[in-house]
């Protein structure tokens, strides 16, 4: 087996809702050989793996994989099983995966995964597997199992981040990972806030430098009279006396700059321990502080948006002792609690055995290896962060108003809107001032204590961040999605044109480009998810209004969670034979994907008339709304009948039906680019996007507005058969691209009054065959004479290839005399233009927008230019 190919979608996607990876293998002449064929595979693969056991497998019985090895199945299988069993003795709970066939020893595998490096780490293991039992070369699973763990550690959300992440979600607000970063981002656009753990949006990066550097932090502290521990700054060995002396013992030794505790040292109690601690510390930091040692126990207060949330009491971990057990094994023992983990990924973190520790129990009279008697507390650290071993108890409702006065006095002495406040008090329900102190302030506080105490009430503290983040009013941008086989770019852009006359700043993605309130910011063909996800990440955006294509979706998913407006304007035959999709039912499960993602409150709109589009109605789950230009059919209809809005054509009118009322906006004559109603793909286009702005609730004054604004030039809607009169010669373009498009310009125009209708001519390279000499021959039937030309993207086909398959395709409605192969298509358009007359229609189906607009103004310059040269 040879992994050949891997697809990682980070969210919905054509094979799952899930996020999924699809990893394309060759099985290398085994595609046809049973497992049971394979010696001594079955038992040595379940052995190795014992999780496959759990497997129930399509069969829905217990053990249901392992019998359909021992029957016979095959490695696509067996590879799909193995991934998904890994990752669930990692503790990822996950089931989902499939296998399919592609061409003989090509297959696909799609499966679930959670963490993404970790999950292609996972298949590569797998794959080594599989061929280590085929070839009976063994490998060393376990080795390579902590390789994965190490793996899957550093992609592990924090207890924090987590928590934040769960709470945008109750919201509804999607997350975004900011590059492999532990950065995030929640909401889109205008509503995204950037967090990083408790690092939130509006938190100010001076506050948390301040925050960082314990001494300045002190000094800003006594600046604004709030207590804290009297202390000093250390340079060398008689400093340290010097001070130690004048403070007077105990005294405390900690970094200048540090977090979690670490380094920090406390009750030294005289010359010779402090001696002995500057050593060992001074070895690993530079910048050390001295500081008086407050008895009294330690509490956190959380202070969010400068308000209380939480307050914990923390606890130095301890041992207690049964008589019979070693330190060391009482440690092993509590680090047994499924709750403590290595690091910040569960509720507790597990004790490490390490100098500070042992001197901890050394100052006590122990050694890692004594038996405390039965009952005796052995204190295993000084400190009590979490991040050591500590654990809480909550206190939230015991801290006097006094105390939650001055730590409030603290953030905001050091501008930080999220931190914890490190006090030392005998009792928290005690006014600080006589009687205790202000440890530290600290930037980015970890919250699993307020959410997971060992002992009291829990607060959602990562509630109350993602509320303070967006003033008390979580929200998002609407997103509005468009897909569809033609019309889905005049769509989009309907649609975000109107949005624009609302006042929205519209970040929209189409084949055009990217643009952010009327901005270009990238030119191209920009449907797939990063160029979404340029939108969804940009802070100017008020709303999103995204194409969204075909092969966008099948090699990366959708760029967002889900939409408030999914939109199909149809779904005819284009792109078959290519990435897999060969037949329409494969192409509409595609296109499904965009009204599947639909918020349940949000709609899906769908074109009636269209019988794929109908055909996907019952993957639906949120509200519909239908259009149809055949008016108020039985369809349409029942629509209502369920509470929902229609929009039609009835009679010549535009109707919207919503709450049971009926709305005749305007006459299609009326619409700007239904060219006085004779484009009438125009019309239907008008209708898919007038639906989706019923959807989002838009006034229809405004709508009616658009209609009659948005026309058919470079202005509003650039390539989308534009007119151009060059010296009587009228000169359509238009992005036509399969034989639908091509159809519903030719059969458009055939009113407008020309001498000879030329087609200049093209198909992307990525067709089949078939598709192409099928255009070439629909063209050669209504074409006077044509020009055709190829696109300079040749898409996987050679040179003249294409070319020659339309004229295959002509040549069967066509003279040969009237056809002419130019392949660039701008020499191709100068060739049509020599060779036509006043009167003469030109239809020019272009691949290079912005090369034929070049093009033509320069040649009616150079007709104005002669005219008045002329006149003159």
């Amino acid at each position: 087996m040879k992994i050949i190919n891997e697809r990682i979608f980070k969210g919905k996607n054509i094979y799952s809702h899930k996020k999924s990876i699809r990893i394309d293998v060759d099985l290398e002449g085994y595609a046809e050989i049973p497992t049971k064929d394979i010696p001594d595979f079955n038992y040595n693969l379940t052995k190795m793996i014992p999780e496959l056991y759990k497997h129930r497998c399509g069969i829905d019985e217990e053990h249901g994989f392992v019998k359909r090895l021992n029957e016979g199945t095959y490695l696509a299988h067996v590879f799909e099983h193995t991934i998904i069993a890994i990752q669930n003795m990692l503790g990822i709970d996950l089931a989902y995966g499939k296998a399919r066939e592609i061409a003989g020893d090509r297959y696909y595998i799609i499966f679930q995964y959670e963490y993404e490096k970790t999950a292609v780490a996972i298949s590569k293991l797998a794959e080594q597997i599989i061929n280590s039992l085929i070839n009976r070369n063994p490998i060393d699973f376990k080795v390579r199992l902590e390789y994965i763990k190490k793996l899957m550690k550093q992609e592990t959300l924090g207890a924090s981040t987590k928590a934040i992440c769960e709470a945008a979600k109750k919201y509804g607000l999607p997350i975004l990972r900011l590059g492999n970063s532990n950065v995030y981002q929640m909401g889109y656009g205008k509503c995204g806030r950037i967090f990083g753990a408790t690092v939130g949006h509006n938190t100010r990066c001076i506050a948390t430098d301040i925050a960082c550097d314990k001494e300045l932090t002190k000094n800003i502290l006594e600046a604004h009279f709030i207590p804290v521990a009297e202390g000093r700054k250390i340079y060398n060995t008689i400093n340290l006396l010097k001070e130690a002396d004048l403070i007077g013992y105990p005294v405390v030794l900690k970094p200048q700059y540090g977090s979690k505790g670490e380094g920090v040292i406390l009750n030294i109690k005289n010359k010779e321990e402090l001696l002995s601690s500057y050593r060992t510390l001074s070895e690993q930091y530079k910048d050390i502080i001295l500081e008086k040692y407050i008895k009294g126990d330690d509490y956190r207060i959380c202070i969010v948006d400068y308000k209380v949330v939480a307050v914990s009491l923390r606890i130095p971990p301890n041992v207690i002792g049964d008589g019979t057990k070693s330190i060391k094994e009482l440690i092993r023992e509590l680090n047994s609690d499924p709750r403590r983990g290595e690091d910040h990924e569960n509720i507790l973190t597990k004790i490490k055995i390490d100098e500070v520790l042992l001197n901890c129990l050394k100052l006590q009279g122990f050694s890692i290896d004594s038996i405390p008697v039965n009952g005796q507390v052995v204190k295993l650290r000084e400190n009590a962060n979490l991040s050591t071993g500590g654990c809480s108890e909550d206190y939230t409702s015991e801290i006097c108003e006094e105390n939650k006065d001055i730590c409030i006095r603290a953030a905001k002495a050091i501008g930080l809107d999220i931190c914890g406040v490190d006090i030392c008090i005998d009792d928290i329900r005690k006014p600080l001032y006589g009687n205790g102190v202000v440890m530290e302030v600290n930037a980015a506080p970890g919250i699993r204590m307020h959410h997971y105490p060992c002992k009291g009430e829990a607060h959602d503290v990562a509630d109350e961040i993602v509320k303070a983040m967006y003033n008390g009013k979580p929200k998002n941008i609407p997103l509005i999605s468009v897909t569809g086989t033609n019309g889905k770019t005049t769509t989009t852009r309907f649609i975000a044109y109107v949005m624009k006359l609302i006042g929205y700043k519209v970040g929209m993605t189409s084949t055009g480009g990217i643009y952010v309130d009327g901005k270009c910011i990238d030119l191209g063909d920009d449907t797939g998810a990063e160029s979404a996800r340029a939108i969804l990440l940009n802070p100017d955006v008020d709303i999103a209004v995204l194409e969204t294509a075909r092969g966008g979706m099948i090699k990366r998913g959708l760029a967002y969670d889900e939409a408030d407006i999914g939109v199909i304007t149809n779904i005819t035959e284009d792109h078959l034979g290519i990435d897999g999709i060969n037949d329409l039912e494969e192409l509409s499960k595609v296109k499904a994907l965009v009204v599947e993602a639909v918020k349940k409150d949000g709609y899906a709109v769908i074109n009636a008339d269209d019988k794929w589009s109908v055909h996907i109605l019952d993957r639906i789950k949120a509200r519909k709304i239908l259009f149809s230009m055949k008016g108020f059919s039985e369809l349409l209809r029942s629509n209502v009948e369920d509470g929902n809005p229609v929009v039609y054509l009835e009679e010549g009118k535009i109707i919207v039906y919503n709450n049971f009322k009926k709305y005749i906006l305007c006459d299609e004559k009326d619409v700007a680019i239904g060219l006085e109603g004779k484009l009438k793909y125009n019309i239907e286009n008008a209708l898919a996007a007038i639906a989706a702005l019923v959807g989002v609730k838009v006034d229809y004054c405004i709508i009616v507005k658009a209609l009659k604004e948005f026309s058919l030039n470079e202005e509003f809607n650039p390539g989308r058969f534009n007119q151009y009169d060059l010296d009587g010669v009228n000169v359509v373009l238009d992005y036509g691209h399969n034989i639908n498009g091509y159809r519903a310009v030719i059969e458009s125009v055939k009113d407008m009054g020309f001498n000879k209708l030329i087609g200049v001519i093209g198909v992307p390279g990525d067709r089949t065959d078939s598709s192409i000499i099928k255009i070439g021959e629909f063209c050669g039937d209504r074409f006077n004479s044509i020009v055709i030309k190829e696109d300079m993207d040749k898409r996987g086909r050679k040179d003249n290839e294409v070319a020659e398959l339309l004229r295959k395709g002509v040549l069967k409605k066509a003279n040969s005399k009237h056809i002419n192969v130019v392949l660039d298509e701008v020499e191709a358009l100068d060739f049509a233009l020599k060779n036509a007359n006043k009167g003469d229609l030109i239809i020019i189906f272009f691949e290079d927008y912005n090369r034929i607009i070049t093009y033509i103004k320069k040649k009616k310059s150079y007709i104005e230019s002669m005219k008045k040269a002329i006149e003159s």
